[in-house]
């Protein structure tokens, strides 16, 4: 697939005939899925990705060996225009608190612990792969007592939640996702592939765990535990045998790519087999009339004088440039979504952008189990326990989910190399280094309980003026802190990893101690408590019902705005306990269905519609307002003025195209 073609130059001119029906900012997961859906009715559409094209896999994986590990974002290509986040931009002090650097300013009180990375693929290229469905309570969240609503439920974007599984290529076991998560599936339903198997480690606790009970301080009845395996994008073994790869059609949504999970442990930051789904595998199936234009950060999304988006500023190669469209989709990422609708001054109107920024703080807890166990197999994290997501006790603390984590003490900052170091010092060697690191190593185990974190206006993004990026624009600022909810729900994760540590007769090595590894500590209660980020990025233009209290509506489509489409993690109103990357994509397909039917009646006949206020069209020289003035309600189907005429063939001529982040 030739994803770049010659430069091109869209003017500004009212006048100039738009060469593309659609462009999509950001080739991540939504942006890639979108795009793929909108290529495929037929339309045209340019993708303008900020960061780089990079190296495949395999090559990536071994670059990250031969340099001895290192962050997430480590290997890829860096951008000086578009730098990525990374953990290592946070250092713990010594007496608490934290320090950052890098391209997010944070101003606390907590840190938000995530990085993400700015790249042709985005973090999609450096997931753990895992895919759970959210549950149905997650969507009704404020009806519990915290957060917000969904403006829909479960079972609206159920028939989109399998055909993401179906686009990705997920392997889980749909009866076991009915019984132990709750999951109203429908019953002839069969993922793709089947469940990637259990690791010795899932087995060796499952033994242990499984019928027993322990007591959770927030709720009223003692939790069973069953240990089930975690859904996951990545190539497991074909459900029905139509479902092999075949030569004929080696990338079909239906048909794995690649070879089965050969279980390398580098997930984090490529699976070197690919294996693992990334949105590159969508974009090599993007129809002809899909381009990409890769380092090429957007900096404004343009607007008409009756509110509509008619194209996006963009630098690159030293220059600035624009071009139109009928249709315009943000799928950046949730903080860079936010800040290009704050740099553009745009659909603001509910004073919601940027606010309500979401992650999952997942707490860890570390020990030695009796007997080696085979840790640093597979993928990160193969199963879990499922007990904690829902029920009664959510009213009283922030629901979890438990991962048995595959990879020992990694995340927890203590991987093999570093404890190789502590044995060193000590003066071991030799035979009795490799007896002593064996046993150590061999019965490592990690617990990661991922918190909802609700939707809170006061944890948001802004612009930082004092301190631009390497193109002069603002860079992200941050305020984030824990709410007591949280911390309530920290303190009921850490009551039960108590409990299964001594169910399974482990050595506890937890510690949250200040100083550098743990820029993510707190005290609650007079104990104790380190967080990480799990890299899923949420909320900062939120889903709702009304355009004056939220950003965009059901299909993700901004409420001043009619034809500009805000998708992705930060568009959701909570995220539950689960990873939301398949919630994503989801909904990225849901909404491009609706920007086709938006696209496909402007070529219809002219409707009656209701006149709007005039917006300010903002100049390349002009200073971009700080809000727009309001405009009617945009209804769910809208009625839409005709447009001229565009081309009906693709332009000759195209633009030049951590662990934690799960």
């Amino acid at each position: 697939m030739t994803r770049h073609a010659g430069r091109h130059q869209d003017g500004p001119g009212p006048h100039t005939q738009r060469q593309w029906d659609v462009i999509v900012v950001g080739a991540g997961f939504a942006g890639s899925l979108v795009a793929h859906r909108l290529g495929g009715h037929g339309h045209r559409v340019l993708v303008l990705e900020a960061g780089h094209d990079v190296p495949d896999a395999a090559t990536t994986a071994a670059a990250y060996l031969a340099a001895g590990g290192g962050t997430p974002t480590s290997p890829y290509p860096r951008s000086a225009d578009a730098p990525s986040p990374d953990v290592g931009d946070l250092t713990g002090l010594p007496d608490g608190g934290f320090t950052a650097t890098g391209h997010l300013r944070q101003h606390g009180p907590l840190p938000y612990a995530s990085g993400y990375l700015r790249a042709n693929g985005g973090t999609g290229l450096l997931w753990t792969g895992l895919t759970p469905r959210m549950h149905p309570e997650d969507f009704r969240t404020a009806d519990l007592g915290h957060g917000r609503n969904w403006p829909i439920g479960y079972q609206d974007l159920e028939p989109y939640y399998r055909q993401a599984e179906h686009e990705l290529g997920v392997a889980a076991d749909a009866d076991q996702q009915r019984h132990a998560v709750g999951l109203p599936i429908p019953a002839d339903y069969a993922f793709p592939m089947r469940a990637i198997p259990a690791t010795h480690l899932d087995r060796t606790i499952a033994r242990a765990l499984d019928g027993r009970s322990v007591r959770d301080p927030a709720a009223e009845e003692d939790a069973r535990l069953a240990v089930s395996t975690t859904p996951h994008a990545r190539n497991g073994r074909p459900t029905r045998p139509e479902h092999r790869a075949r030569p004929e059609h080696p990338t079909g949504p239906e048909y794995p790519t690649g070879p089965l999970c050969q279980g390398a442990a580098s997930c984090v930051p490529a699976c070197p087999g690919g294996a693992k789904y990334t949105p590159l595998r969508t974009q090599a199936r993007w129809a002809p009339g899909v381009r990409l234009r890769t380092a090429a950060v957007a900096s404004r999304v343009l607007v008409d004088g009756t509110g509509r988006a008619t194209g996006v500023e963009y630098h690159a190669d030293g220059a600035t440039h624009r071009v139109h469209a009928d249709l315009v989709v943000l799928a950046a990422h949730a903080i860079e979504n936010a800040r290009l609708l704050l740099l553009s001054g745009l659909a603001n109107r509910s004073d919601q952008v940027g606010r309500n920024l979401m992650d999952h703080p997942a707490l860890l807890t570390w020990g030695l189990l009796p007997e080696p166990t085979g840790p640093y197999r597979g993928p990160g994290s193969t199963s879990g326990l499922e007990a904690f997501r829902f029920g009664g006790a959510r009213a009283r603390r922030a629901p979890f989910r438990i991962e048995i984590g595959n990879w020992g003490w990694s995340w927890a900052g203590r991987p093999p190399q570093v404890e190789t170091g502590a044995l060193l010092r000590t003066g071991v060697r030799g035979k009795d280094l490799r007896e002593r690191l064996g046993d150590r190593l061999g019965r490592q185990f990690s617990l990661q309980f991922e918190l909802e974190q609700p939707a809170d206006p006061a944890n948001r993004v802004t612009l930082d003026h004092s301190s631009p990026d390497p193109l002069g624009l603002p860079r992200p600022a941050l305020h984030y802190d824990l709410s007591g909810y949280v911390r309530e729900g920290m303190a009921s994760a850490r009551a039960v990893s108590d409990q299964l540590f001594a169910l399974l007769g482990a050595e506890d090595h937890t510690r949250y101690e200040a100083g550098p590894g743990w820029p993510g500590r707190l005290e609650h209660d007079g104990r104790p408590y380190g967080y990480r980020g799990a890299g899923h990025g949420g909320g900062t233009h939120i889903m709702g019902d009304s355009p004056g209290t939220s950003v965009v509506d059901q299909w993700q489509r901004c409420w001043d705005h009619p034809n500009l489409y805000a998708v992705g993690c930060g568009s959701m109103p909570s995220l539950g306990t689960s990873n939301p990357s398949l919630t994503m994509a989801a909904l990225a397909l849901r909404s491009a269905d609706r920007a086709h039917h938006d696209l496909t009646a402007l070529r219809g006949p002219a409707a009656l519609t209701v006149p709007r206020p005039p917006l300010p069209s903002p100049s390349v020289s002009s200073s971009v307002p700080s809000s727009v003035p309001s405009v009617p309600s945009v209804p769910s189907v809208p009625s839409v003025p005709s447009v001229p005429s565009v081309p009906s063939s693709v332009p000759a001529s195209s633009p030049t195209p951590s662990r934690e982040l799960s």
